[in-house]
């Protein structure tokens, strides 16, 4: 089962993204699918978003950062899958 796989999304979120609330909601958004990982803040402005769980689930965490409903202003968002990285626990802000 393919949608069932875990995997690790590594997501770069572009746009105005910093001092919004944005790690916040996506911390929310993240912790209701049962994900773990982080989303830190970058010097360059964007907000790494790094999700790990059932594929499908962090397809859906994707899709929430992509829909327009977030705090701030996404313009776009690069993702990168692959498989389980290091082993986290919980959803933290950085």
């Amino acid at each position: 089962m393919q949608e069932l796989a875990e995997v690790r999304l590594t997501a770069w979120v572009h746009g105005h993204v910093q001092g919004v609330g944005f790690r916040w909601w996506t911390r929310s958004r993240a912790l209701e699918l049962g994900l773990t990982g982080y989303a830190s803040n970058r010097p360059d402005g964007r907000v790494q978003v790094v999700a790990q769980g059932p594929r499908r689930d962090c397809e859906k965490l994707l899709e929430l950062l992509q829909s327009g409903n977030t705090p701030g202003r996404v313009d776009k968002v690069i993702a990168d899958w692959s498989e389980l990285g290091e082993t986290l626990s919980g959803f933290t802000e950085r």
